[in-house]
């Protein structure tokens, strides 16, 4: 029998994965914050996926971080802020050996998730799929893209990617992840500030090439000084590109700062400031920019970490 998925996390990425994973006939468990989330998504009895239009239900288990049944596959779909203590939560849960994938934004919240569960093999992934969520228990497949998944210390890639393929998730294992990683963390620096700031869409940003522009110079220094040229190769054009790319869309921060939630500066500026500093690199844009971000944040009385 299929080892069972395990997905911590019930927001757009989360469910999304659960939903196609259950499709394909894998096995999904779905795991809840409180027993108070798992009542209310055991009265609906399941997920709905939406793509293109049509809607497909999915009754997948649900249970809380209590539940008694081991885990051994493991896919980590909370924020960044959140990834570590909801691991913490099923810590105790892990089978020896046990396989954890990390879909988070930004650098930082892998290595403290890594630390908290020593015995389990820790892959991290970056995805540039798209996914909204238009209801509870309801997401909405907005963007197909594609999912790197990688591991730091072991080359050999797991058996379970038959089950994405299975699921028709598009991916690759990378050997370089943390290129990847370093890659997308620069590209988030370089736009996602800057929407909240200016108050726009990606497209926006357009009319703000020299501010973009000069951050990924300063962006690129970064990653060369972290060992990771490979990750500021045209930076700029790439970040062009993705502005172009994706010009009527709101960036995922800029999301979150709308509904009033917690952003993932920490995550994404605050670690790449934090870098700079341990290098001793002078990045006057750079640190202005999470500065001008904190003091927005504290404005509109949001977390400012």
């Amino acid at each position: 029998m299929a080892t069972p998925w395990h997905v911590l996390g019930a927001g757009s990425l989360g469910t999304l994965w659960a939903t196609r994973l259950a499709r394909a006939g894998l096995p999904v468990r779905l795991i809840l914050r409180n027993a108070a989330r798992l009542v209310a998504y055991q009265a609906v009895g399941g997920l709905t996926l939406v793509e293109q239009g049509d809607a497909s239900f999915h009754a997948i288990t649900g249970e809380t971080p209590d539940t008694g049944e081991p885990i051994h596959l493991l896919l980590v779909a909370c924020k960044a802020y959140d990834a570590e203590p909801a691991v913490a939560q099923i810590a105790h849960r892990l089978a020896p050996g046990a396989q954890v994938i990390l879909l988070q934004n930004g650098l930082g919240s892998q290595d403290a998730v890594a630390a908290r569960v020593p015995g389990a093999r820790c892959i991290f992934a970056s995805s540039t799929e798209g996914a909204f969520r238009d209801g509870d228990w309801r997401v909405v497949f907005a963007g197909h893209g594609f999912t790197w998944l990688g591991d730091v210390r072991q080359p050999l890639a797991p058996l379970w990617l038959e089950d994405l393929s299975a699921a028709g998730i598009p991916h690759e294992w990378s050997a370089d992840i943390l290129t990847r990683l370093w890659r997308k963390l620069a590209l988030n620096c370089a736009i996602n500030p800057l929407t909240v700031l200016h108050g726009c869409r990606n497209g926006g940003l357009l009319a703000h090439h020299c501010e973009v522009a000069t951050l990924c110079a300063e962006l690129g220094e970064l990653l060369e000084h972290c060992g990771q040229p490979a990750a500021a190769l045209d930076l700029p054009a790439e970040v062009e590109r993705v502005i172009q790319a994706t010009a009527a869309n709101y960036s995922s921060m800029y999301q979150d700062v709308a509904h009033q939630r917690r952003t993932e500066i920490s995550y994404l500026l605050g670690y790449a400031c934090a870098a700079a500093t341990r290098h001793q690199l002078n990045l006057p844009h750079l640190e202005q920019l999470q500065q001008r971000l904190i003091a927005h944040l504290a404005t509109g009385g949001l977390p400012t970490d």
